[in-house]
């Protein structure tokens, strides 16, 4: 019996040991539970299997013996980020069956785990291959943020954007146009159960000297067989006529800000709210696909469309979710899209909220992710500097971790 006793012991001490020892302690950090509730100065996180187990002032946390433990004296801690438009798509991501896993990892790292995002929405990629991507990242052979897609993007007939068509030869990729209703209702529900998230169209598509407008019946198909699914559904909308094919057939998010046409009238923004649509802002998109204008031109042209348009809807109670189009564009550095967002009118909770709270809350994510709290996933960025005194430390990214995972550390 006594050698029953102590066999039994001993084993409660070794799993007590184990699970210990997979505790992860954030120690001395000012802590930004949410953006609508005060900083914890001086305050600790306990991480254990994945999830928060207690947050508060480090006074009142006790810490394991065994847990590591990250001195951040000095250092700010936050929710995890979220970048709602992201792509699957740069060639270091392509034909993921023949690259290795650390090819992978590096290639998400430059793009997204060092600037803090631990999930992503990815609203045009090669569905197969993104999925592809998620399942190493989820088996543990990738370190990487979790991806949402909405796979391959759909556009009426004619409709493949000017920009990308010389990309999708040189790299094989076929997206067929949609010609009928049913036909987008079909591959609608095809995709989905292929694994799509969500559905992106094209409301409105660049093309050689106009925008394509998608017909108002064809989006309608679309964005209802998708909200039939529960999947919500992002438009490019280009301009104003497609922002109205966009709010007629009932899309959720606006993947951009209009670069032309000037700010949109109160009336516009008022249906776009009234509709709880979302809206991604993509400003630095604006000048990487401006290199070539002067400077002084872009900057007017800023003024006048992108930061009013941003303005108005974020000062309205629109709902911003960040994005930055990384993928398409190969600036990943976030810097520059948090300045944008400041000279819109933006404050750091607003921003904070872009990055947290409100993708949580539009994604249906809300009782797991956007916030630090006790039972919450320990999905967490630690920033070397606080971005209340300055928008642009949001950028300067310590750690990020996933699920009480460390999957990206400055070096």
């Amino acid at each position: 019996m006594r050698i029953r006793f102590l066999v039994l012991f001993l084993s409660a001490l070794f799993v007590c040991g184990f699970v210990c020892a997979n505790d992860l302690a954030l120690v001395g950090a000012k802590i930004y539970p949410s953006p609508t509730e005060p900083p914890i100065e001086n305050g600790s996180i306990l991480i254990h299997d994945g999830r928060i187990l207690s947050v508060g002032p480090a006074a009142a946390i006790k810490i394991p013996p065994n847990a590591t433990v990250i001195d951040c004296k000095g250092l700010v801690v936050t929710a995890s980020f979220w970048n709602s438009h992201v792509h699957i798509l740069s060639p270091g991501l392509l034909h993921a069956e023949k690259l290795s896993s650390q090819q992978i990892t590096s290639q998400l790292e430059e793009m997204l785990t060092r600037w803090g995002f631990t999930t992503v929405f990815d609203i045009a990629s090669v569905l197969e291959n993104t999925n592809l991507i998620r399942h190493r990242i989820d088996a543990g052979e990738v370190k990487g943020p979790r991806i949402l897609t909405v796979g391959e993007p759909f556009w009426a007939k004619g409709g493949t954007p000017i920009y990308v068509k010389g990309f999708l030869e040189t790299n094989h990729i076929t997206i067929p146009d949609v010609e009928s209703s049913d036909q987008g209702a079909e591959r609608v529900r095809q995709q989905i159960r292929d694994g799509a998230d969500g559905i992106k169209i094209f409301a409105g598509s660049v093309e050689q000297n106009s925008i394509l407008i998608m017909p108002l019946d064809l989006a309608k198909a679309i964005v209802a067989e998708a909200h039939r699914a529960g999947k919500p559904v992002f438009a490019h909308p280009s301009n104003e006529q497609g922002i109205e094919v966009s709010l007629q057939s009932g899309v959720d998010i606006l993947a951009h800000t209009t670069p032309s046409g000037g700010p949109w009238s109160s009336s516009l923004v008022e249906r776009l709210k009234a509709a709880h649509v979302a809206l991604i802002p993509t400003l630095t998109l604006w000048h990487v696909e401006s290199r070539d204008i002067p400077s002084a031109d872009f900057e007017r042209g800023m003024n006048e469309t992108a930061l009013p348009q941003l303005r108005a809807y974020s000062e309205a109670g629109g709902q911003i979710l960040f994005g930055t189009d990384v993928g398409y564009i190969e600036q990943f550095d976030t810097t520059e899209e948090f300045t944008w967002m400041s000279r819109a009118g933006m404050g750091f909770q607003q921003i904070l909220a872009s990055l947290t709270t409100n993708p949580a809350q539009r994604f249906g994510d809300s009782a797991h992710r956007g916030r630090i709290a006790k039972a919450m996933d320990a999905d967490l960025v630690v920033l070397s500097d606080d971005p209340a005194r300055d928008a642009t430390a949001f950028s300067k990214v310590r750690y990020a971790i996933r699920a009480g995972k460390i999957i990206y550390q400055a070096k």
